[in-house]
């Protein structure tokens, strides 16, 4: 693969300006056979005139000698570039005529078309990246607000790289001493490793390794958004609350009961941290079968948040109580005291409800909202980022953690029945190769690799 020079659009349509990125063996035969200096009308650019980790002002020619556009390019030198290969960056105009123009015309003279992900893929193909750290790059290319931006820097700066490296060489040391004894297993009283350290040190290194899956919750809920349900009975306001969370009219608003029959979703940022917000159908009883579905989703949509919001406008009897407790389980409730603006939910506003002090607001008029959105902010709870955190957001990484953690189990396990060496031995290189298998170090599957990069847009 890495002997094809590729090319790609890498930025957007639409915009002022287009950057098209070329990589490989032939770039720097390429790039003069369809530029020539200004002023200079009849020649293209020499070899000799390209100087690597440049950058030239040139005029892009076909082959009919026609001008295509006015140009920046700039050259990267192999290995100083973003794959590790002779590499250029085109800045054109941002006309999809021209950008194609150029294209065809690298295609033309030698280029090939990339795959998705493809410049990234050779990146960490030739050493410039870690696996984890080239996925990053598509979470920061992704990365909707403060928090994850901040995961994907940290894992991009190799922070994650850098845990698993020092719990890798952790391991290793204990492999070492295991296999030293097996070394010299005709010496039945030589003991390399005291098994009570053995033991304490693996398990050091499972509960950083736990402690790192474990934040694979928190990170999911970070990059997809904190579910929210907001539920109620019908007419207490949810859809008007939801609309003015969005500071948009998303969902209907009637006076009419049952109008919201089904889940309607949206996103909305607060403090830099994005909260999926879910409107669902009013709980009532009811013959509507149709309604009746919308009720189920609701209490499907209670299941899958973590904070749920209880809109009232009047004290809610022993049944709906029960009801709502008998869902919530571990999910943080909040309830809340719509419509305050009217007097007839005046005389009870200030009741407790499941011994929780409900926010009072106006969903009408924005009263309490923003009193609302702090609270929905502080039950997410979220820690507090420092540069060096890290947060695991990949479903793959945590795959690979958990049976990490599985494994070093059997290793505890059989420390502590004495079991013998070459068998701790083995279960210790499942668990390197597990960890290894977040970063690439063990990984030799195409389809794993091609499977990590198809999810990257073409040009990156």
């Amino acid at each position: 693969m890495n002997n094809d020079t590729i090319c790609a659009l890498a930025t957007p349509t639409g915009g002022a300006i287009a950057v098209i990125r070329l990589s490989g063996p032939e770039t720097y035969s390429i790039i003069p056979a369809i530029c020539r200096r200004p002023g200079k009308s009849s020649t293209h650019l020499h070899h000799d005139e390209i100087a690597g980790n440049s950058r030239l002002f040139v005029h892009i020619i076909d082959e009919k000698d026609e001008l295509i556009d006015e140009v920046l390019v700039s050259l990267f030198h192999a290995p100083h570039s973003y794959t590790g290969e002779d590499a250029a960056e085109i800045s054109c105009h941002g006309s999809t005529y021209i950008a194609r123009r150029i294209i065809e015309l690298l295609v033309k003279n030698g280029c090939r078309m990339a795959q998705p992900g493809e410049f990234t893929q050779r990146a960490f193909l030739n050493g410039k990246m870690d696996l984890s750290q080239a996925e990053a790059v598509a979470d920061l290319i992704n990365s909707q607000n403060r928090a994850t931006h901040h995961i994907a820097m940290s894992q991009l700066r190799g922070h994650f790289s850098s845990e698993l490296s020092r719990l890798r060489e952790r391991l290793l040391h204990l492999t070492t001493l295991l296999e030293l004894e097996l070394d010299f297993s005709d010496h039945e009283d030589l003991e390399f490793a005291d098994r009570t350290e053995l033991q304490q040190l693996a398990h050091t290194i499972e509960e950083r390794i736990n402690y790192l899956a474990r934040s694979f919750e928190t990170g999911q809920a970070l990059k997809q958004g904190f579910p929210v349900a907001i539920i109620g009975k019908t007419n207490v306001g949810k859809s008007t609350l939801l609309n003015r969370l969005l500071r948009d009219e998303r969902a209907i608003v009637s006076d009419l009961h049952g109008t919201t029959r089904d889940t309607i979703e949206d996103i909305i940022d607060i403090n830099g941290i994005q909260f999926r917000f879910i409107d669902t159908a009013g709980i009532r009883q009811t013959s509507d079968v149709v309604e009746q579905i919308g009720i189920q989703r609701t209490y499907e949509a209670i299941s899958k948040a973590r904070i749920v919001l209880w809109v009232l406008d009047s004290l809610p009897d022993n049944a709906e109580i029960d009801n709502i407790t008998s869902r919530i389980e571990k999910r943080v409730l909040i309830p809340i005291w719509n419509k305050i603006d009217q007097t007839s939910v005046g005389t009870q506003i200030n009741s407790s409800i499941l011994n929780l002090t409900p926010i009072r607001i106006s969903a009408k008029n924005g009263q309490g909202i923003n009193e609302l959105e702090q609270a929905i902010y502080q039950a997410a709870n979220i820690p507090e980022f420092q540069e060096s955190d890290i947060i695991v957001t990949n479903a793959r990484h945590y795959e690979a953690l958990t049976q990490a953690s599985v494994n070093l189990k059997r290793v505890i396990t059989g420390l502590e029945a004495n079991l013998s060496d070459d068998l701790i031995a083995e279960d210790l290189r499942l668990v390197l190769s597990d960890l290894g298998e977040i970063t690439g170090g063990t990984i030799t599957s195409q389809e794993t690799l091609s499977n990590v990069f198809s999810h990257f847009c073409i040009g990156k």
